[in-house]
């Protein structure tokens, strides 16, 4: 018998399946605040009289919390009981983003988002967690999962369109508001006994998180003040990460309960899946990016036809994970991970072509349809092979890894990408076409992880 299904509570098959509902839409609502953002980008740089740097804040402030916390958030998870992880960091997530909508300035902003990301990261591990106590066998959860999926990935689909009409109608700082009703609706459809995970006995190393944050966003400074050519900048910040990533090493080697999972990251499978979230992750927050600086800077959109311009690359999210699932259920998940990775090098590589030729937006779209069919494929069908590769009562550990690598790539996409984009967009495509050819070439050697 399946330790861990004999220890699920007897719920409906509706309780269960509204449980699963909220819980994707607390996911759906952590990226909605990333895609919604993306078209605000060139109004909140007018109203706040920020740079390129400041936007690349405006971003990274947000993911390179979420990234860092995320390698703990897990464990904390596990530590704690998922669901009460998942809706205090749902709750916090609705009141951050209801004052990000009132910052004076951009100093204030980003503190916001960094709290912002903080509350993400305790949602999206945890809710991993739950919809593997809710589905504990594999075929089950990879549904479960696709589902998940499906949910979450509308909010790709709906970001930049709803980011464009808000901002039209009210300015930047009404993106942000969209996430307040959507938390109190996610505590309600979540709220009950029915949704538990036990506590368990992880424990959790605060200060050699808290240095992993510093190390993170020092790198990500030094990226981005590099790509503005702030060099004294960037030899301050490169000093500052050499002290904090020496102090993590000794936090790490003395710690009993470690940030990182080294014993997940000796098994080569891991780490090809890891690298293949990270790079997927890379290619579609920085296309997020810079492509609506591009449609609204030099082809002069308005932020709501950038919002439609961007429906090929967004609604693939919503429609294709329900296939990935079933495929993964049927086959495995190294398939549409290979061939996810394929679509994304094929993506880039049209986008970056069509602008550096300054091509017709057709050209544009199904450069955005391959990067979203790719984007599409690989995500679900990581998160099926990881989850089901997770030892009983690490489900939200190693789900807490993935997705922290996930924005990690998040964070450098945008900080490389971006910097790229000052010379040249296209070059910041073709970038990211070139690491998931690597990414490919990295799985395609390597055994995936079987689903347990």
């Amino acid at each position: 018998m399946n330790p861990v299904a004999s220890a699920v509570p007897a719920l409906s098959r509706a309780r269960r399946a509204g449980a699963l509902t909220g819980v994707s839409l607390g996911y759906f609502m952590v990226l909605l605040d990333t895609t919604v953002l993306s078209v605000a980008e060139p109004d909140l740089a007018a109203s706040l009289h920020t740079s390129m740097a400041g936007l690349q804040w405006a971003t990274t402030g947000y993911t390179v919390v979420f990234a860092a916390l995320l390698l703990s958030a897990g464990a904390a998870a596990d530590r704690f009981g998922a669901e009460l992880v998942f809706r205090a960091g749902t709750a916090v997530f609705a009141l951050a983003s209801l004052l990000s909508s009132l910052a004076p300035t951009l100093g204030a902003l980003l503190i916001l988002r960094a709290v912002s990301g903080a509350a993400a990261a305790a949602c999206v591990p945890a809710s991993m967690a739950l919809i593997a106590r809710l589905y504990p066998e594999p075929a089950a959860r990879a549904r479960a999962i696709s589902v998940w999926a499906a949910v979450s990935g509308a909010a790709v689909a709906a970001g930049p369109i709803a980011g464009g009409a808000l901002v039209e109608a009210a300015g930047w700082r009404a993106v942000f508001l969209v996430n307040v009703p959507l938390g109190l609706l996610v505590l309600m459809m979540t709220w009950g006994k029915g949704v538990h995970c036990p506590r368990g006995a992880n424990r959790v190393d605060w200060p050699a998180q808290a240095v992993a944050v510093a190390v993170l966003a020092l790198l990500t400074d030094v990226l981005i003040a590099a790509g503005a050519g702030a060099w004294v900048h960037t030899a301050w910040s490169a000093g500052g990460l050499g002290i904090a990533v020496v102090v993590f090493a000794v936090l790490e080697r003395r710690s009993q309960a470690p940030v990182v999972n080294r014993t997940l990251l000796r098994s080569a499978p891991v780490r090809a899946g890891l690298l293949a979230g990270a790079v997927a992750n890379f290619a579609l927050s920085g296309a997020l990016f810079v492509l609506p600086l591009l449609l609204q800077r030099e082809r002069h959109l308005s932020a709501l036809e950038t919002g439609l311009a961007f429906l090929p690359l967004t609604v693939p999210f919503a429609a294709n994970p329900p296939l990935t699932g079933r495929i993964v259920a049927r086959t495995g998940p190294r398939r549409p991970i290979l061939a996810g990775l394929a679509l994304l090098a094929a993506g880039g590589t049209v986008l970056a072509c069509t602008v550096f030729t300054e091509g017709a937006y057709a050209w544009l779209a199904a450069g955005m349809l391959l990067t979203g069919f790719g984007i599409s494929f690989v995500l679900p069908a990581l998160v099926a092979a990881v989850i089901g590769a997770a030892p009983h009562g690490t489900a939200g550990s190693v789900g807490g890894l993935l997705n922290a690598v996930r924005q990690i790539g998040a964070t450098f996409g945008v900080a490389l990408m971006g910097a790229a984009a000052t010379a040249d967009t296209g070059w910041s495509l073709l970038l990211s076409a070139g690491l998931c050819t690597l990414a490919w070439l990295a799985f395609a050697l390597t055994p995936v992880v079987t689903p347990q």
